[in-house]
């Protein structure tokens, strides 16, 4: 068979006819592993997704967090997890209730000790998900039965995330000073560099030379 695609681009390869070649399998570490961001603006606000980076593992992950999304904006806590880590709930529409969908939790066995879980709400579509609060389960379904008795009733809630608090590496209390600035400089915006300030009296000062 010949290989089609909706895909102009693949189209536009003049792929020769005959039997799609096999793919050979990934080596193992061919890429990075994924993981999935939230930052704290200040003291007591919830954590809310920033987005995700690729990294070799948790420690690095952590570093490529803090250097691209809290540089240019304030921060003073981090948390990064492992992106198969994260159980994910199916979408519902804006203005829905995904608990409203949710099966209730097959029992579990008395042996099973519950262990804390993160739950991470997503109010609106196109927002960020915010972490709402940590309930006690021994499984994710019965993490999620928990969050709806303790969260359900606040609003809609269109997509949720849970995931084990052990698999959240968190930022320390003590390391808080690592996102302090100097005084006199406005968090890390661009705009407290004043590099405009510098452009236009490099402009005159090379103006009046040339003259």
């Amino acid at each position: 068979m010949s290989l089609k695609s909706l895909d102009p681009r693949v189209n536009r390869l003049n792929l020769p006819d005959g039997e799609v070649p096999a793919m050979e399998p990934k080596q193992e570490l061919d890429q990075f592993e994924t993981y999935e961001a939230f930052h704290q603006k200040k003291d007591g606000a919830a954590f809310t997704y920033v987005g995700p980076v690729h990294a070799p593992n948790e420690d690095v992950a952590f570093l490529f967090a803090k250097e691209q999304y809290s540089r240019r904006f304030a921060c003073v806590g981090l948390w990064v997890i492992r992106t198969e880590h994260i159980q994910v709930t199916p979408y519902g529409n804006d203005g829905e209730n995904i608990y409203d969908t949710l099966r209730a939790a097959q029992p579990t066995e008395q042996s099973e000790q519950p262990e804390p879980y993160e739950i991470f709400h997503l109010k609106k579509r196109g927002k960020a998900h915010t972490h709402a609060g940590r309930v006690m389960a021994t499984s994710y379904l019965e993490a999620l039965q928990e969050a709806k008795s303790a969260f359900g009733e606040k609003g809609p809630v269109v997509n949720i995330w849970v995931v084990k608090s052990k698999d959240v590496l968190q930022s320390a209390e003590e390391d808080k000073d690592m996102w302090t600035t100097i005084p006199e400089k406005k968090y890390r915006e661009a705009i407290a560099y004043k590099v405009m300030d510098k452009i236009t009296k490099y402009k005159e000062e090379n103006k009046t030379t040339a003259q």
